[in-house]
C-alpha cells in the first residue's frame, strides 16, 4: 500500500492571502479610530502574510500595510503629547 500526498490547493492558498489582504485593510483602518495599540500591529502583521503569500489584493495589502504603520504613528504621536504609555481624549 503506497501512500501518496497532495500539494495543497493553490486556490486556497491564494483566497487565504486574499482574505488577510482585506482584513489588513479593514483592521487598519478601523485603527487609526480606535485600539490602535493592537490593530495597527495585526494589520502590519496579516498584510505581510498577504504579501509574502502572494495575495492576487496586492494594492489592498499594502494599503493595510501602511495604514498598520500609521496606528502606530498615531499612537506615538499621542503617547508624546500626553506623556504617557497610553493615550486618552478626556482630561
Amino acid at each position: 500500500m503506497q501512500l501518496t500526498t497532495t500539494a495543497p490547493d493553490t486556490r486556497t492558498s491564494v483566497r487565504d492571502a486574499d482574505g488577510m489582504a482585506v482584513a489588513s485593510f479593514v483592521l487598519g483602518l478601523l485603527g487609526l479610530l480606535v485600539l490602535n495599540v493592537f490593530l495597527g500591529p495585526t494589520a502590519v502583521v496579516l498584510a505581510s502574510a498577504a504579501l509574502w503569500r502572494g495575495t492576487t489584493r496586492r494594492g489592498r495589502a499594502l494599503l493595510g500595510l501602511g495604514l498598520g504603520v500609521a496606528d502606530l504613528a498615531v499612537l506615538l504621536v499621542l503617547m508624546q503629547l500626553d506623556n504617557t504609555l497610553s493615550w486618552s481624549f478626556g482630561g
